[in-house]
């Protein structure tokens, strides 16, 4: 048992229930209140219930006393592993020094490992920090550093913030009891932040411009975290404000830090670089991903905050996930797509690692501030350790997903484009000095005109009224203009033409000065003589986009702070803030839809008023949706106002080569990545060799013999390791040979000192239970070798239990057999947007009234009789009968109608029995045809149909909107259909099966037929028409609908009224 306090303890846990509380603290956080609960339930239940002196029932009976068991038993663990770590850290200075002599006959005993309470050490000078290679061996096992930043850099992390996590002032502290592994102290970073207030306070020191100061402006304006002034929470209730993360580029958390100020200040991603310099070689360079990098880069590059030995070896860049934040001329330098050296890093690793602390959220407020650092402290160890031993895994998904698919793409578009690579980099080359030159350019124009130095961009603000005045006197002058010519046709009006014709010079002079006094020629000199109205709406559109833009950044932040907070895009949200807040960023979205079309319109109007001669590139349209604008490149490029020297550059006239541009630099960076996989892949079987020799170390000195149970359960983990981490870069003969060497060293290090090694055993406990109390499966259970089987959760349990029956032999079950058989007899189906052959046109009259008798429930004739309804199932599959009823022909009697649940029980997976119950009737096996109403659960519903043709192995496509992508869908279950009631025929009638062999799938109409939302159901039962009366296609257009309804009102009509 383990006490609920260090002294005086009231009650005792259960260790054996303390661990497995450990184990389920790292599957499910915190969850403390729940088992309280649950003990207190179960004892109740039991008859056991705590009552004080004066017999009143205690409520809370286990939760604070577990907790603090929880508390002081896991400082006891973490006590007991920093000695381990201790132990197993001499071990690997003993490895690392006689790994290359462990064949020697001459090695000496090992020392007596010294007294150590520091669980991270410092770096050597050619290798990084323990603490840093054991949180990922596959960045920091290197043994070789000072990679040139050009290439990439040695290491690669991201950081970033998350405001969510907030501590209530409310909450209070409580004595320390924990010292963090992850977070950074506070006194360390508070000192960082007195000395970047210090260093700002010194002028500024020259340093190289790459992006104009203006372009970094915005960006820093554009992204809210940029603000250090802003109050990201209310500091009134909360003491702690958020936590701001360094992971490495495997997305495995590094350190942490508190962030009690209000905003994201600097001095917090200044203080996790610079403790993490501090446990680096003096050699090793580092590319950071931040959100704002680039602003922090100028803060380094403009003040002395870092000394020059960190800074000249420190690379920034941006997120790739939050590129439509920043200006063009940003991303050109900063976007980890388009520079050199980063492979497929992107920095968006940190959003994986932020939705793993959603449930830390609620408890980590209401809990002390300790607590709270506690808490995530120790969540972050259970999911770096996961990360860790998820490294193979990480590395085979980049090489498949990153570097084979993105590459082979990246290839593909480079093949189509036509245009060889190094013309493709030619372009690349110029487009990015050409667009550098111009921010600068811009740069230069807004100092010289501006006098309280505003961005350039307000400029065509400004013109753009005057502007109006101009084009207003332009439409008077051609006014007189057509007024003189119309004088001087007549020879009454000399005094008239006279008046006119001073007017008209009058109104020329008052347009001559006012365009002079907008100083275009200096403004916009390559401007000079080109369209009025052409500069008016080129100004407009540079106007509307800077709109558009800003828009669209603020929408798209929103909308990711939303996903953060409840762990990502695809996760529903339960509450009713978080439904109100998507309805209020809703709302803004018709706004910025009517400016993106209003764009789009001048941008017509441009191409319509274009002269080659100006050599100004039309700036392109943009996309309408914003799935497609957040991906779409346009957003982020600037208009051109300026004219281009000689002819228009090919990269941004010819739409492949701008593709092209983007495929070489996707394969550029797959290639990168690709060399970075190898040396990491090479760093963790290096580690794996060196660590396991060092354990086995450790296991085999004697004075380590009360840590040999921990001690193991290490060499184990790490031994599994061996299975999950060979991958194509490095085989698993490689970590075999490591294997085997690492046993070779720690048995030849240990040897001389190699004693008898006496284990501690616990004393047996016996339980006399009586033989015959025992049966004989009980025995054979205990007795059982087998090993015990992985846990899976309940999706991974229920795909075993499919694969299960798959593998199993054929039995006398229909039903398994079936399953087994539609696995088996699978086949693909080509599909072929044009029919094979010319479909008959049916000539059906809807106006004809011919009595047949069905049965149909009353609601479903009126919602049939109105003409804007749309039609449901029964509608369908009653219609359906009553029209093969009403068509005997040679063609219907061929024909099968299925139902409109047939396909979802296909989808749904259903037995036999019940497929079989719901068609048989159809007699389905003896048709030559079957047709199929299908119904796809859009947002409003839509009826479409397949009729499925057994002699040319055809599947006749209709849709009245010709809509062809959710086709794909929708064909793999029709084939399963066919193939698994094909199957059920044979199996019970044992008739030959007819659904082998290929098979081919065709639109019938190309173009729609159907242009309002209700219709759908009616061109479906209008084509089962056409097919029961021996043709292709119906000739029905939308006109006949409404008739076509009647006709399907004077069938129900005939059936006899029921009392039903």
């Amino acid at each position: 048992l383990f006490p609920t306090a260090p002294s005086q303890p009231r009650i005792a846990i259960s260790i054996e229930l303390l661990g497995f509380y450990h184990a389920l603290f790292e599957r499910s956080c915190d969850s403390i209140n729940a088992l309280a609960s649950a003990l207190n339930t179960h004892y109740e239940c039991r008859g056991f219930r705590l009552t004080t002196r004066e017999g009143k029932i205690v409520q809370e009976l286990f939760c604070r006393s577990i907790s603090h068991a929880v508390q002081w038993f896991d400082v006891l663990q973490i006590h007991v592993e920093c000695h381990v770590e201790n132990i197993i850290g001499h071990c690997r200075q003993i490895v690392s020094k006689n790994l290359d002599r462990a064949q020697s006959a001459e090695e000496t005993p090992p020392s007596t490992i010294p007294p150590s309470s520091d669980c991270q050490s410092l770096p050597s000078p050619d290798l990084c920090a323990s603490i840093l290679v054991q949180r990922c061996p596959a960045c920091f096992a290197g043994t070789m550093f000072g990679r040139p930043l050009s290439e990439g850099g040695d290491v690669h992390v991201a950081t970033d913030e998350n405001f969510h996590h907030r501590h209530r002032r409310s909450a209070g502290s409580c004595p320390p009891f924990y010292e963090p592994t992850y977070f950074i102290p506070k006194a360390q970073v508070d000192e960082v932040g007195h000395q970047v207030g210090r260093a700002r306070k010194r002028s500024p020191r020259q340093h190289h411009v790459i992006v104009p100061d203006e372009a970094i402006d915005q960006c820093e304006a554009s992204y809210k975290a940029a603000d250090s002034n802003k109050r990201k929470a209310a500091m009134d209730c909360f003491d702690d404000t958020g936590i701001m993360a360094l992971i490495c580029r495997h997305d495995i958390p590094l350190f942490f830090v508190n962030i009690d100020t209000p905003g994201e200040q600097q001095k917090y991603s200044i203080a996790l670089l610079e403790h993490l310099f501090s446990l680096l070689p003096s050699a090793a360079t580092v590319v950071v991903l931040y959100d704002i990098g680039c602003v922090l880069d100028r803060s380094l590059s403009k003040y002395d905050i870092l000394n020059n030995g960190i800074v000249s070896r420190l690379r920034f860049a941006t997120m790739a996930m939050h590129a439509y934040g920043h200006e063009w001329a940003c991303q050109l330098t900063y976007n980890p797509h388009i520079i050199n050296g980063l492979g497929l890093s992107d920095g968006e690793g940190t959003e994986c690692l932020w939705s793993q602390f959603i449930k830390l959220i609620g408890i980590e407020r209401a809990s002390s501030r300790e607590r709270q650092i506690w808490l995530i402290d120790q969540h972050v160890t259970t999911i770096g350790l996961e990360m860790c031993s998820d490294l193979g895994d990480w590395i085979r998904h980049r090489l498949k997903k990153g570097i084979a698919e993105q590459g082979s793409e990246a290839q593909n578009v480079i093949s189509d484009c036509g245009i060889g690579i190094p013309e493709l980099w030619k372009q690349w080359s110029d487009q990015r000095s050409a667009q550098l030159s111009i921010c600068a350019h811009k740069s230069h124009i807004t100092v010289l005109n501006s006098p309280v130095n505003s961005h350039f961009l307000d400029v065509p603000a400004r013109l753009k009224k005057e502007l109006d005045t101009v084009l207003v006197l332009q439409a008077d002058v051609e006014a007189s203009d057509r007024a003189l010519q119309a004088a001087r046709m007549m020879q009454d009006t000399l005094d008239a033409l006279e008046s006119l014709e001073r007017s008209h010079d009058r109104l020329l002079n008052k347009i001559d000065a006012l365009y002079t006094s907008l100083n275009i020629p200096d403004k916009f000199p390559e401007l000079h003589g080109v369209n009025l109205e052409f500069v008016w709406t080129l100004l407009m559109v540079w106007d509307l986009k800077i709109s558009i833009w800003k828009h669209v950044i603020g929408s798209f932040f929103e909308w990711d702070k939303l996903d953060r907070a409840v762990g990502g895009n695809q996760k529903a949200l339960g509450t009713k803030l978080h439904q109100q807040t998507r309805k209020a960023i809703a709302k803004c979205q018709p706004a910025l839809m009517s400016t993106i079309h209003k764009f789009n319109k001048y941008c017509e109007r441009l191409t319509e008023l274009y002269d080659a001669s100006s050599g100004i590139p039309l700036p392109s349209p943009l996309p309408t949706k914003l799935a497609e604008l957040r991906n779409d490149q346009s957003l982020l490029e600037d208009i051109w106002v300026t004219p281009s020297v000689g002819e228009i550059p090919q990269w941004l006239e010819d739409v492949d080569v701008r593709e092209g541009i983007r495929a070489v630099l996707k394969s550029d960076r797959c290639l990168e990545e690709q060399q970075r996989l190898g040396m990491e892949a090479d760093h963790m079987c290096r580690w794996f060799g060196h660590e396991l020799c060092a354990i086995e170390l450790a296991i085999r000195l004697p004075e380590n013999s009360k840590y040999y149970l921990v001690l193991q359960q290490h060499c184990e983990s790490l031994a599994k390791l061996q299975e999950r981490w060979p991958n194509l870069l490095a085989s698993a003969v490689r970590y075999a040979s490591h294997a085997r060497t690492a046993v070779t060293v720690a048995t030849s290090l240990a040897h001389a000192a190699a004693t008898s090694l006496v284990l501690q055993w616990l004393p047996p406990i016996l339980c006399d239970i009586p033989a015959d109390a025992l049966s004989e499966d009980d025995a054979g259970l205990a007795l059982d070798p087998d090993p015990i089987e992985d846990i899976l959760d309940p999706a991974q349990i229920a795909l075993a239990d499919i694969l299960e029956d798959m593998e199993s032999p054929p039995t006398t079950n229909e039903e398994d057999s079936g399953d087994a058989e539609d696995q088996k007899d699978s086949h693909n189906v080509d599909v072929l947007w044009k029919l094979p052959f010319t479909p008959t046109v049916d000539t059906m009259d809807v106006y004809s009234n011919v009595l047949i008798a069905c049965g149909i429930y009353a609601n479903d004739y009126e919602r049939l009789a109105s003409p804007t309804a749309r039609l449901n199932d029964t509608c369908i599959n009653g219609c359906s009968a009553l029209l093969y009823s009403e068509f005997q022909s040679s063609a219907a009697t061929q024909c099968a109608i299925f139902s409109t649940h047939n396909l979802l029980h296909i989808q749904y997976h259903a037995e036999d029995n019940i497929l079989w119950c719901n068609i048989s009737w159809t007699r389905y096996w003896e048709k030559t045809m079957w047709i199929l109403p299908i119904h796809r659960t859009s947002p409003i519903g839509h009826w479409v149909l397949c009729v499925i043709k057994f002699p040319s192995k055809q599947l006749l496509l209709f849709d009245s909107l010709a809509e062809q992508k959710p086709w794909k869908q929708d064909i793999k279950d029709i084939s399963r259909l066919i193939s698994r009631m094909s199957f059920i025929a044979s199996k019970r009638l044992r008739v030959p099966r007819r659904d082998l062999g290929s098979w081919s799938a065709h639109l019938i109409i190309c173009e729609p037929l159907q242009s309002n939302g209700y219709d759908c159901g009616l061109w479906v039962l209008a084509q089962v028409a056409a097919i029961l009366r021996g043709y292709d296609i119906t000739n029905l257009h939308e006109g006949n609908m409404i008739a076509f309804r009647r006709y399907l009102q004077s069938l129900i009509l005939s059936i006899p009224l029921s009392d039903m």
